[in-house]
């Protein structure tokens, strides 16, 4: 039995619009989202792992043809479905929404950075990536080769950013993941509880010889910003600097992917421990 109800919408100036426009003005959706402590889930499948996260949602928006879709999702969630044709909801968002609908969703509390240090098993270190799309990959690769902390620098895009979500595909609200407000002191904290790896093209030694000589649950893996790479502070931090090994001239891997590579070598470290 639907506990939810359709409300049509008809103008973009419908207060109940707030949580969904101008999705595409990035400094505007930041400043907005966590002062109202909202983040916005794009498609049926980040929706539903919201949903399946316990994660409240405030409202949803869609177009007619997605609502018997949205049914099978929504469960025993009692809220508005806002319904507006493809146009309306182009309008209202700044794009063409092609995946079918977009809900507001309660952001759950921030984990303390000692909280998350004090967890068991490896971190996932991302120093000042600015991208939002990089922030996401990098953490669904964590979370889909079994890590779950995740340390952000002071700068990092917000990992609940809809881009950011978006594109790990949902992985973002599976993740226990905390944000430095000092980084110098939180990467000595983190340097006393676990191994520090950097990640860097000017690494001596390869990711695997790096952690073949290391516990592969003490480990933390640190993947610097893109361009610069990883910071003075941080490669001062340790002695522990990896790289990927590359070929036909090319230095280095999106930091998405050598997240995604130097993940992997660790899962398989675990495995072989």
């Amino acid at each position: 039995m639907t506990t939810w109800t359709t409300q049509p919408v008809n103008s973009l100036d419908d207060p109940r619009l707030a949580a969904f426009a101008h999705l595409t003005e990035v400094d505007l959706r930041r400043r907005w989202e966590q002062e109202h402590g909202l983040f916005i889930a794009e498609g049926h499948l980040v929706i539903e792992r919201a949903v399946q996260s316990g994660l409240g949602l405030e409202s949803v928006l869609t177009s007619p043809r997605w609502l018997d879709r949205l049914g099978d999702i929504l469960g025993a969630w009692c809220g508005d479905v806002l319904v507006a044709d493809e146009e309306m909801l182009k309008r209202i968002s700044g794009f063409h929404v092609h995946r079918g609908a977009l809900a507001a969703v309660r952001r759950p509390p921030l984990v303390p950075v000692a909280s998350l240090l004090a967890g068991a098993g490896p971190i996932l270190v991302l120093e000042e990536l600015v991208d939002a799309t990089n922030v996401g990959l990098a953490i669904r690769s964590a979370v889909g080769l079994g890590i779950e902390a995740v340390l952000l620098s002071p700068g990092c895009a917000d990992p609940f950013y809809r881009r950011a979500v978006k594109s790990s595909m949902g992985a973002v609200l599976q993740a226990r993941w905390a944000r430095s407000e000092s980084w110098t002191d939180d990467l000595r904290s983190l340097t006393a509880v676990r191994d520090l790896v950097v990640l860097t093209p000017a690494g001596e030694l390869l990711i695997d010889e790096v952690l073949a000589n290391l516990h592969p649950e003490r480990v933390a893996l640190l993947l610097g910003s893109e361009g610069p790479g990883a910071s003075p502070a941080a490669l001062r931090a340790t002695a522990r600097h990896a790289r990927i090994p590359m070929h036909s001239g090319v230095d280095s891997l999106n930091v998405a992917a050598a997240t995604a590579v130097a993940c992997f070598a660790l899962d398989q470290a675990r495995r072989s421990s």
